[in-house]
């Protein structure tokens, strides 16, 4: 007891859906970065005398065990490396590809 099949839609004509060639779409697309709340700039400061202190009791510290000590995110250790490595604060010796070992400098 076969049934009839039902229709798929496959064998309509579809020119009835496609727009005419001269049409132009009316609608504009709107950009991503638009229309959306803005983001807040987060600055992260280093506590620089706990930083300071950190890196005087120790031999040589990386980006890594700074920011896991003072409980700020990875590039805010890195950056304030970096600042006090331009001051002379702190020296790096060693390391390769970003994983740089630094040290303070003694006075």
């Amino acid at each position: 007891m076969a049934g009839a099949k039902k229709s798929t839609g496959g064998s309509k004509d579809k020119s009835t859906n496609t727009k005419a060639s001269g049409a132009k779409d009316t609608k504009k697309k709107k950009d991503k970065g638009e229309g959306g709340p803005k983001r807040a700039e987060i600055i992260v400061i280093v506590n620089e005398q706990q930083a300071l202190k950190i890196i005087q009791n120790s031999k040589v510290i990386t980006v890594q065990d700074l920011a896991r000590q003072t409980g700020v995110k990875i590039s805010a250790a890195n950056a304030f490396l970096k600042e006090s490595t331009s001051k002379g604060i702190v020296k790096r010796v060693g390391g390769y590809a970003g994983h740089h070992l630094y040290q303070a400098v003694s006075s």
